[in-house]
């Protein structure tokens, strides 16, 4: 077998990829469903996934490419190769920080097209030079124009931060965007792709007939890799890495399944990987957090936190409703849409009774990275200070060494650098909780048992943990001790083999940290 196939990593031109020898796995069959539907689309799919590349293989299709298909699916499907004047419009080419970058950026894309198309110096605006693009290359070529805009949501998404730039960049895209309506009698195909729909941008409101494909069943594998594709197309790559890893072949699938796996663009369909991921790893043969590391969801994470959000439930029990999940509008306060557009949560199942999604982590790669920006928010700096050793509070956990974590936890609040005396024992809760995840543990708060739930529980191999919290001018420790017992909280760990210790814990607001606590073993 060849063990060196060319990967293509950020390789987002598909002529490139096809002349140069890259890996590809085929997509065509879509394209060809896409371009005979015909409809206007809106794709939406997280950062990295393969948007980029789909588009460009949709340019080099209606560009008539024949050549560069042969071998793939379209080539059994496709009759007539008919070239089209395609407008490929890239908006992925600034960080949007100023109002100028947008300028920028569409002047840019414009100047390329009529370098081609020529251009009529009556056209001052962005929008009448768009609209007068379409006509000439309509009227040179005697065929209707594809118009192909790749991340068109980018100046959006990436000024949520910035209510005033944001509205201003939405207002104008609005325009250029809407001039695509009045030219729809020129148009033989149009898509758009992002991350989420704006529901403000009057793409969405004036082109009715906009097919957003982002959660139809057909195309749930448009963009990212399948199992079938991963086994199909990547066997000697897997063999390669397992042996590197020191794994079996069918050890090594389950561990790319668990890192990288899980998303699900629409319910009952299979999961999809994590191009971006799963091609690094093959690379580099080393298994680590690719995609999460590309992006900071700093953002998101204080929307949580703003929100004052049920951080547990991210895990597989956010519920959201049907309605709401594809569109996001700015200022909104439920942050579930916009975590599942960009990719930090998927579909787990849908709750036909109710007309609702439960979302979750699709896989640990996005689990621990989003948990630990999470604990950046609700504890900066602490959890990276060089006195809390967390190699020493693992082993102090294995050892049941009750007093030494839980010093180590009192130096860690100690050091959180924001203003802790207006906080529940729900926001002492959140941030335990995050400790104890970001270190890779089975931790669940709020458990349920028959009459009540715990706060915390930490499962290791040899020993459960029961925590109940409360704050020192409420309850003393000894009382959540009690609370433990009296509302059963240990039944259901009280058949297993494993020690049980149940803690209660004080948290001072006065102190800012935890002040007391007291143990208990069971068994």
């Amino acid at each position: 077998m060849d063990f060196s196939r060319k990967l293509p990593i950020g390789i987002q031109d598909f002529e490139k990829l096809r002349t140069n020898g890259y890996l590809y796995v085929d997509k065509t069959a879509y394209i060809h469903r896409l371009a005979n539907e015909g409809c206007p689309y809106f794709l939406g799919r997280p950062r990295r996934f393969g948007k980029s590349l789909f588009l460009s293989t949709l340019k080099a299709y209606f560009q008539g490419k024949k050549e560069l298909f042969e071998g793939l699916a379209i080539a059994d499907l496709e009759k007539d190769w008919v070239e089209y004047p395609v407008f490929h419009i890239d908006l992925n080419v600034e960080n949007y920080n100023q109002f100028s970058d947008l300028e920028s950026a569409l002047d840019a894309n414009l100047r390329k097209l009529e370098a081609l198309w020529g251009e009529d110096k009556a056209d001052k605006t962005f929008s009448t030079r768009l609209s007068g693009l379409i006509c000439r290359a309509y009227e040179k070529k005697k065929k209707r124009v594809v118009v192909l805009i790749d991340e068109y949501d980018k100046p959006l998404t990436g000024t949520i931060g910035n209510p005033e730039l944001h509205e201003k960049i939405r207002d104008a895209l609005s325009g250029f965007y809407g001039v695509l309506k009045t030219a729809d009698p020129y148009l033989r195909f149009l898509m758009l792709t992002g991350i989420t729909k704006f529901s403000k941008v009057s793409i969405f409101s004036q082109l009715n007939q906009l097919q957003d494909i982002s959660m139809d069943e057909r195309y749930a594998g448009v963009c990212g890799i399948s199992e079938t594709e991963l086994l199909a197309n990547f066997e000697p790559e897997i063999r390669t890495l397992a042996e590197k890893q020191k794994m079996g072949y069918d050890e090594m699938l389950a561990e790319l399944k668990k890192l990288y796996d899980g998303y699900h663009f629409c319910e009952n369909t299979e999961g999809i990987y994590n191009p971006f991921s799963l091609l690094n790893t093959f690379a580099s043969g080393a298994l680590r957090y690719y995609w999460f590391s590309t992006g900071t969801p700093t953002f998101l994470a204080k929307m949580l936190k703003d929100a004052d959000f049920d951080i547990p439930s991210l895990e597989n029990d956010a519920m959201i409703e049907a309605p709401t999940i594809a569109d996001y509008h700015v200022g909104d306060e439920n942050p579930l849409p916009l975590l599942y557009q960009t990719g930090y949560l998927t579909i787990k199942a849908f709750e036909e009774q109710f007309n609702e999604y439960r979302l979750g982590f699709p896989n640990e790669e996005v689990k621990y990275g989003f948990l630990r920006e999470l604990q950046r928010q609700y504890s900066p700096h602490a959890l990276f200070k060089s006195e809390f050793s967390i190699s020493k509070f693992v082993r102090e956990l294995e050892a049941a060494d009750v007093d030494g974590f839980m010093t180590r936890i009192r130096a860690f609040f100690a050091d959180i650098a924001y203003d802790l005396n207006n906080k529940t024992e729900k926001d002492f809760q959140k941030t335990f909780y995050l400790l104890f995840k970001v270190m890779g543990h089975f931790v669940k708060t709020e458990v349920k048992s028959a009459v009540g739930r715990a706060d915390l529980v930490v499962w290791l191999k040899d020993t459960i943990y029961v925590f109940e919290f409360k704050l020192s001018e409420n309850a003393t420790a000894e009382e959540a001790l009690a609370q433990i017992d009296d509302k059963g909280y240990l039944i259901p760990y009280s058949a297993g083999k494993q020690k049980v210790v149940k803690i209660g814990a004080e948290f001072s607001r006065a102190e800012r940290t935890l002040s007391r606590w007291v143990r208990e073993d069971v068994g």
